[in-house]
C-alpha cells in the first residue's frame, strides 16, 4: 500500500515526532542538545513556523508547532535534520543514518489538545524517570512557560495567552495544568495520532479540516482517538 502523504496544512497546530533509528540515542551530551535547539530556532524563523512547545529526549524529540505555509514545516524539519546529522556524525565519529525514516506528524484540534499537548511534552522526562519534576529537566519548553527562562525558539499560542491577563497569572495557571497531569488515554491519543498521521480532535474540527485537503484525515470516525501503541 502506498504511504500516505503527511497531513500538513498552514495555520493549524501540528504535533511532530522525530525518532532515532532503531531508537538509538540522538544526543550525546549538552552540546548536542544545544545545537538542536539553535537549529530549530534559526529554521523556525527562516521558514515561518511558530513553535509552541518542545521536548528533546535521548532518542527522540517532540514539537508542537503552527506553520504559516504548507511547505514551512517540512522545509524546517529537512533543514534541521540534515544539518544536525552532519554535526552529530562528525562530532561522534560515526557515519550513516541517524533518523528512523521521515519525521511523523499530524494536526491537532488546539481547543482540545494544545494545552494537554504542552503538558504531555513537559511530563515526558518525568514519565521516563529522568527527573522527578518537569522543572528539573533542561531540554524542554517547560521552564519558559513558567517564566523561569526566556527561550527564543518559542512562540505563544493564543490559547496560552488565554490562561490569564498577566504573565504571573498565565504561569501559575500553566503550572497548575502541569501539576494536574495528562491522563493515559490522552497520552496514547496524542502519540498514536502523530505516529499514524491521522488528525486528532472533535468531530466538527475533523470534518472542517477535511474540507481543506484531498488527503483523508482520519482512519475511521472523525475525532475518534486511535489506540494500541504505547505512549512515549
Amino acid at each position: 500500500m502506498a504511504r500516505l502523504p503527511r497531513l500538513t496544512l498552514p495555520g493549524h497546530l501540528h504535533h511532530v515526532i522525530q525518532r532515532g533509528n532503531n531508537r538509538q540515542p540522538i544526543f550525546g551530551d549538552g552540546e548536542d542538545y544545544e545545537l538542536m535547539l539553535a537549529l530549530l530556532a534559526d529554521n523556525a524563523q527562516r521558514y515561518a513556523v511558530a513553535v509552541h512547545a518542545y521536548v528533546l529526549m535521548g532518542n527522540h524529540f517532540h514539537l508542537l508547532a503552527t506553520p504559516t505555509s504548507a511547505e514551512g514545516l517540512p522545509q524546517m524539519m529537512q533543514a534541521v535534520g540534515r544539518r544536525y546529522v552532519q554535526h552529530f556524525n562528525r562530532r561522534h565519529g560515526r557515519t550513516g543514518t541517524l533518523w528512523e525514516g521521515r519525521y511523523r506528524s499530524t494536526i491537532l484540534d488546539p481547543e482540545q489538545y494544545l494545552l494537554p499537548g504542552m503538558v504531555y511534552l513537559d511530563l515526558n522526562p518525568v514519565r521516563a524517570g529522568l527527573v522527578t519534576q518537569a522543572a528539573d529537566y533542561a531540554w524542554s519548553s517547560h521552564a519558559h512557560w513558567l517564566g523561569l527562562r526566556h527561550d527564543r525558539l518559542l512562540t505563544p499560542h493564543m490559547l496560552y495567552w488565554g490562561l490569564g491577563n498577566t504573565p504571573f497569572a498565565r504561569e501559575a495557571a500553566y503550572a497548575a495544568l502541569v501539576h494536574g497531569g495528562v491522563g493515559s488515554q490522552e497520552q496514547a491519543a496524542l502519540t498514536n495520532a502523530a505516529l499514524s498521521g491521522w488528525a486528532l480532535g472533535a468531530p466538527e474540527f475533523v470534518e472542517a479540516l477535511q474540507k481543506h485537503t484531498t488527503r483523508r484525515v482520519t482512519r475511521g470516525q472523525a475525532g475518534r482517538p486511535i489506540s494500541g501503541k504505547k505512549s512515549e
